[in-house]
């Protein structure tokens, strides 16, 4: 059987903050928008309908339960939810706070600005933050 291996895409654009029951939960290395990530650790998942149905439920579990930690957190005008993979086929789940005053608003964030790296502060904040964060 085949061992997860995140594509190297997410894994030169985004930091791992967790392992969750499913999934890697990740940061986007770009501090113009609060912007994480769900890969579920199963190998060649493309789509969610690619996954069981169980695994399916448990990353609507962990998408809602970050989606929650993420407005509790950031108080955002919208959350954004995607699955695009267009250039990156390995399922992820992207979660990214919007607000109608930052500098992509309306249209996604993605290539809109260049990304500026967090700070190492925030990444060992966010790391602290969800070694504590339960399921």
């Amino acid at each position: 059987m085949a061992e997860f291996e995140l594509h190297p895409q997410l894994a030169k654009d985004s930091l791992h903050l967790a392992d969750w029951p499913l999934s890697q939960v990740r940061v986007i290395n770009d501090a113009n928008f609060p912007w994480f990530l769900l890969v579920p650790r199963i190998p060649n998942i493309i789509e969610v309908i690619d996954l069981s149905e169980n695994d399916q439920q448990q990353l609507w579990r962990e998408s809602a339960f970050l989606n929650h930690w993420l407005k509790a957190e950031y108080r955002p005008d919208k959350l954004n939810l995607a699955a695009i993979g267009n250039k990156v086929p390995q399922l992820h789940l992207h979660h990214i706070a919007r607000y109608t005053d930052d500098p992509a608003w309306p249209d996604p964030v993605w290539g809109r600005l260049p990304p500026q790296p967090l700070a190492e502060q925030e990444v060992v904040r966010l790391q602290q933050v969800f070694r504590e964060l339960t399921l």
